[in-house]
């Protein structure tokens, strides 16, 4: 008996002790960290403002329209033969926005939350809310590495990490899946790293992004996107895809165009050469207007002489 009341003893000194130190480190540790002083506060709710490229972005442009997106040949290829059909498949109903492209539209409006340590109560990071499919950003400000590039796990939201620079949040993403950087087709490569430089004026949130492509793109791609601050905004979690059958097909159907398919629809529209509208760091640059000049000249005159 004696030798139990001892045992009992112990163990409630020990639990004391371990609530002791419990207790000094909760206290140590129970005043938040603050953001840096050059930082500001991206969580709340904001509206996506689709002034820039609204015709890309909402409607969103047809095949063969690639303007303003520094593509390389193999891209153009792929591009060319991708066929809209291809997202009746029921593998690819549920395929949400990559995050080379979700924060591109349509919108997206954001819902943007603090991550906080729930021991220090310190702010390690931000999750978006909004996005096509439920592919919610997570932005990590905590310093953690980014996975191997060998053996880390590619999704649709990457992997990102932040850290403020000169009163800007600079965010590295990588691990991004395959995908696209235009809805009509145009390949994003799951070996690009996207940069993206975010910076608050008021009650403008705006976010550049810088995406680099070995793979696809002749030369860094940059974008950039606004949103507005808006409290009394909701964005609820979108319901769950459904894959259903869509339209009849064979085992093993793959819709495409066949190699070699041009769409000359929009150079038609605009009156200048196909070559013109399907990208290429080449036709980016204010230079290029001057060869635009010539084709519509050339557009003109052979319109007049019919």
């Amino acid at each position: 008996m004696r030798q139990n009341n001892l045992v009992t003893k112990a163990i409630v000194v020990a639990l004391l002790q371990i609530s002791s130190i419990s207790f000094a480190i909760n206290s140590a540790f129970a005043q938040p960290v603050p953001i840096p002083s050059e930082a500001f506060d991206i969580s709340g709710m904001w509206s996506a403002l689709v002034l820039e490229d609204w015709y890309d972005r909402l409607p969103g442009a047809g095949l063969g329209e690639y303007t303003g997106i520094p593509m390389n040949a193999a891209a153009r290829q792929k591009a060319e033969t991708w066929d809209a059909s291809i997202l009746s498949q029921p593998e690819r109903q549920a395929q949400p926005h990559p995050a080379q492209y979700s924060f591109r539209g349509p919108r997206p409006n954001l819902s943007i939350d603090r991550i906080v340590n729930p021991v220090t109560l310190e702010h390690i990071g931000y999750r978006t809310n909004g996005t096509f499919g439920n592919a919610d950003r997570t932005i990590w400000l905590d310093g953690r590495p980014h996975p191997s590039d060998r053996y880390g796990l590619h999704k649709w939201n990457g992997f990102s990490t932040g850290e403020w620079v000169d009163g800007m949040l600079i965010v590295t993403t990588t691990h991004m899946k395959y995908g696209v950087y235009q809805r009509n087709g145009v390949p994003a490569s799951p070996y690009a790293v996207m940069t993206e430089y975010w910076f608050r004026n008021g009650e403008h949130l705006t976010m550049v992004s810088h995406i680099e492509d070995p793979i696809y793109l002749e030369e860094p791609m940059v974008r950039s996107q606004t949103w507005i601050w808006n409290p009394p905004q909701v964005v609820t979690q979108r319901r769950a895809f459904e894959p259903v059958e869509e339209v009849a097909m064979d085992p093993g159907w793959v819709p495409h165009w066949p190699l070699g398919t041009k769409h000359p629809d929009m150079a038609d529209r605009l009156g200048i050469e196909v070559e013109a509208v399907v990208g290429g760091s080449v036709t980016i640059y204010p230079e290029y207007r001057e060869t635009l000049r010539q084709m519509r000249e050339e557009f003109d005159s052979n319109r007049a002489g019919e």
